[in-house]
């Protein structure tokens, strides 16, 4: 008798007794995410059905509709902080995407293990500091009465701090800012997500007849879309709550910078200097119609969530 004449055996359904490990995984799974949960309750969903109730109520808790909303659009302020904020988010994705994959991809292929080992841990560095060291950091940088680099500030007429922190400079600046803090974590997240990619496609591309820079094009970073995708969402959401860099620059600078310079900003101005916390509140949830809004159309267009058949 061949294989082809075997007949096929059945299998016995699992028992209860063999559902026992599946159950405890699933309890331990539960378990697991139990402290995240919380976390995301207290600090997360609670303050974000509060602030909805604030916005839709005024002061006395009576329902008021679209009026909060309506009221702070037509703020003179409103349509300044959010144009800079857009333009901010703009010129920070283009690099924070262009040169991250870049980075990553270099070190990949180009540098030898060791060299790309130490590469990353330098440019992971940057992103222990908090935003406020790295605002100080910046600011020393900056100032071309002291600044290591003030040769290059004289050169480009940025002849004293004031110069420097113009209005029309805040957003180049707020980007280096957030690029040297943030861009080298996402560099090793990128670096580990084109490890993922088997070898076999990198050699099949190069029999092919690919370089280096068309096998990244065509075959590594669209291989790794959703990772970028991912780093999009999240630098734009973390953008878009921009507050302490401006906020800092602005005491500096000795009220050069408008205080009002980001929604979070007008947002705060809002609350604790004009007392309005519906206001406030109506500023916020712009912002997370806004940060929603474009991750669900980064989602969309980049199928993020698309299971590909194996």
């Amino acid at each position: 008798m061949t294989l082809l004449d075997a007949q096929p055996v059945a299998v016995p359904a699992p028992t209860r007794r063999g559902d026992a490990p599946r159950r405890r995984g699933g309890t331990a799974g539960c378990l697991f995410v139990a402290g995240y949960t919380l976390l995301l309750l207290a600090f997360g969903v609670f303050p974000t059905c509060y602030a909805f109730y604030l916005a839709f109520t005024n002061d006395r808790g009576r329902f008021t509709g679209l009026n909060q909303f309506t009221r702070v659009a037509r703020d003179y302020r409103f349509l300044p902080a959010f144009g800079h904020i857009l333009l901010y988010l703009a010129l920070w994705l283009v690099a924070l995407v262009v040169l991250t994959v870049l980075t990553a991809v270099v070190l990949r292929s180009r540098v030898r293990a060791g060299v790309s080992a130490l590469l990353r841990f330098l440019y992971y560095i940057p992103g222990a500091l908090a935003g406020v060291a790295s605002v100080l950091v910046w600011l020393f940088m900056l100032d071309p009465d002291v600044s290591p680099a003030s040769w290059l500030l004289h050169r480009m007429g940025l002849d004293s701090f004031a110069a420097v922190l113009a209005p029309g400079n805040l957003p180049v600046i707020l980007v280096l800012i957030a690029f040297w803090t943030g861009a080298g974590g996402w560099m090793v997240v990128m670096y580990g997500a084109l490890n993922n990619i088997p070898d076999e496609v990198i050699e099949a591309a190069r029999i092919d007849g690919a370089g280096p820079w068309r096998t990244a094009w065509s075959v590594q970073i669209p291989m790794i879309r959703q990772w970028i995708t991912y780093m999009t969402i999240l630098a734009f959401a973390g953008g878009t709550q921009l507050f302490v860099e401006p906020q800092l620059l602005q005491t500096a600078s000795l009220g050069r910078v408008s205080p009002t310079w980001s929604p979070n900003q007008l947002a705060y101005v809002y609350a604790f200097q004009q007392g309005d916390f519906n206001g406030a509140a109506a500023i916020s949830v712009f912002l997370l119609a806004l940060g929603l809004l474009c991750a669900g159309l980064l989602v969309w267009r980049s199928s993020m969530f698309t299971l590909e058949e194996r």
